[in-house]
């Protein structure tokens, strides 16, 4: 026990040096590349990997950990593909102890690689190495303190791997712990450690295929299903959550145990039929007929579990003044399927169009706002297109639509001011969120015969009389979690304004004016605006319908109760008022 404990110390001390500590955007592209290269030319693409895996200039400096794993599960993958089973068995093995080291940073699952890297050591032979591999995915999962079917799943191959190698002693032992183990269960026992927690409902859309799994975090795989489902995952959230944040078991604070005292945990998949998913949407707003919903559109490198996460933490950090709905469409969930992710996300874009029109005629809501991020932001115009075409909006036509928020789009930056000009009338006003220091718009710009994105901010940014922009570089950027917009509290904020008021940049707060040679944009300073507090203040004045300045001013004080800190959020409130609908 001693030794694991002084290896696992070790191995943390190791990934901390891999782990960024720059806020520069970095440049992926050649990453990217690779993905392409591995379709066509697998042998290349391997020597091409190998030298990657040696280059600062795709590692990142230092070093990126999420990076790194992409690297070596795309060079297990094409030496298994050519055919070098034991080296992909031995790489993949290196893909699970590096995730079970730095699963706090990648949320990756090392029992997978663990797995695969067992089936090759056993198709080559070597029965000894894959019992050894499943024994360190045993233990890597029982750092979870789950017991349920991938323990039972483990402790079949080891007792099957035992027999085959004649260790009946350990085959015994197996199965002895296998017959322990209770059928597993994946709904919610709505316990919690040592504290409380709040569940949210998220309706979904997904165009993914099913992976055939029944634990709701691998429910859906990154392949394109044949068709849209529809249904609620339910994501809990503890009592201590950090607005902005998705708190998730950390390697650092040795807390290895899925907790909902005190992390976001995706609980539960449930699959509706068209009439039940519509029927129960409906509810939610015959309780309560003044909600606003809003659509939630992830972007690249997402996988389900992380953007149903993610819709339900912000709808709960609005204080659940909004119903959540996702569209989660079929990312890869890998750097390296960056190019696999652009070509399926806009087959995704014309059934978001579907489902749209479906959430306007059938869900029962007044309002429906959209926030999409990055490449999820080609999704949404494609669908926003086809809707304002089929239509034939004009002008001075009503809007469909509430806040339309695009995060970090990656998209061409001239043919996403062209289509704004065609579906502007859908919307009562869309936002244009950017960055100079997002990594994928970067590497994608290149990727693009360094045309501007849509997302990028600096001199670049798009300036337009048919939506606001708003440079939010100053919070810099989460590299390959790319979301900087939903975990700083500061943006936040500003959609919660928006979707409270619809106030206008010029009332809004921390915004300042900057004159390019297209336009007006606007630029967010940090540090401006009391953010935690504004957010809590409107989520409370949200949810109770209040609007008169007199009201709110008698409600602030109770909901801030130190007078300082209500000095500072009042005359925030006074300008968002004054310039808000």
């Amino acid at each position: 026990m001693i030794r694991c404990f002084r290896t696992a110390t070790l191995a943390l001390t190791l990934i901390a040096g891999l782990l960024p500590a720059t806020s520069q955007a970095q440049d992926i592209s050649k990453l990217i590349s690779l993905g392409v290269l591995a379709e066509t030319d697998p042998n290349a693409a391997l020597q091409e990997t190998d030298a990657a895996l040696r280059d600062p200039g795709v590692l990142g400096t230092p070093p990126d950990v999420r990076i790194l794993l992409d690297l070596l599960e795309l060079r297990a993958a094409l030496l298994e593909q050519t055919g070098q089973l034991e080296d992909a068995a031995k790489v993949w093995a290196h893909v699970g102890r590096t995730r079970l080291f730095a699963r706090a940073d990648v949320r990756d699952d090392p029992v997978p690689a663990y797995e695969q890297a067992a089936i090759l050591f056993e198709q080559i032979g070597s029965v000894t190495a894959a019992r050894q591999t499943i024994e360190a995915a045993i233990a890597a999962e029982a750092e979870t303190g789950r017991d349920g079917a991938a323990m039972q799943r483990l402790y079949a191959s080891l007792q099957r791997l035992a027999e085959l190698e004649g260790e009946t002693e350990m085959a015994d032992a197996a199965r002895a712990a296998l017959e322990e183990l209770e059928t597993p269960s994946f709904e919610f026992s709505g316990k919690s450690e040592d504290g409380g927690f709040a569940e949210v409902d998220v309706y979904y859309a997904t165009d993914r295929a099913r992976s055939g799994r029944q634990d709701p975090t691998e429910f859906y795989s990154g392949r394109r299903g044949k068709k849209l489902e529809l249904g609620i995952a339910t994501v809990t959230i503890p009592n201590t959550h950090v607005p902005g944040t998705v708190e998730r078991p950390s390697v650092w604070r040795l807390d290895f145990r899925r907790n909902a005292s005190r992390h976001v945990l995706l609980q539960k998949i449930e699959p509706l039929d068209d009439g039940s998913f519509f029927g129960r949407l409906q509810g939610e707003f015959r309780e309560d007929a003044g909600r606003d919903m809003f659509v939630y559109i992830h972007g690249f490198n997402h996988d389900f579990e992380y953007a149903a996460q993610r819709a339900a933490q912000l709808a709960y950090d609005m204080g659940s003044a909004a119903v959540p709905v996702l569209f989660s469409w079929p990312s890869r969930n890998t750097t390296v399927g960056y190019i696999a992710d652009a070509a399926v996300v806009r087959l995704s874009g014309r059934r978001l169009a579907v489902f749209l029109e479906d959430l306007v005629a059938k869900s029962g809501a007044e309002t429906i706002h959209i926030i999409a991020h990055s490449m999820g932001n080609r999704a949404l115009t494609d669908a926003l297109e086809i809707m304002a075409l089929e239509r034939r909006v004009q002008p001075q036509d009503d809007p469909v639509f509430g806040q339309v928020m695009f995060a970090a789009p990656d998209v061409d930056a001239q043919l996403f001011a062209a289509m704004a000009r065609v579906f502007r009338p859908l919307a009562k006003r869309m936002t244009l969120y950017a960055s100079s220091k997002d990594w994928a718009l970067v590497s994608s710009r290149k990727l693009h015969g360094s045309a501007p994105r849509a997302g990028l901010g600096g001199d670049v940014l798009l300036a337009d009389n048919h939506f606001d922009s708003i440079d939010m570089s100053t919070l810099g950027e989460d590299m390959l979690a790319h979301n900087y917009f939903s975990n700083d509290s500061s943006a936040l904020a500003d959609m919660m304004t928006l979707f409270w008021r619809d106030a206008p940049p010029e009332h809004r707060c921390g915004l300042t004016p900057r004159v390019t040679t297209s336009g007006t944009v606007w630029e967010y300073l940090e540090g401006q605006c009391p953010t935690n507090d504004l957010i809590g203040v409107i989520a409370n004045l949200k949810s109770q319908r209040l609007s008169a300045p007199d009201d709110i001013r008698a409600m602030v004080p109770t909901l801030v109760p130190q007078q300082a800190r209500a000095n500072l959020v009042m005359p925030v409130l006074d300008r968002i008022l004054i310039g808000g609908q």
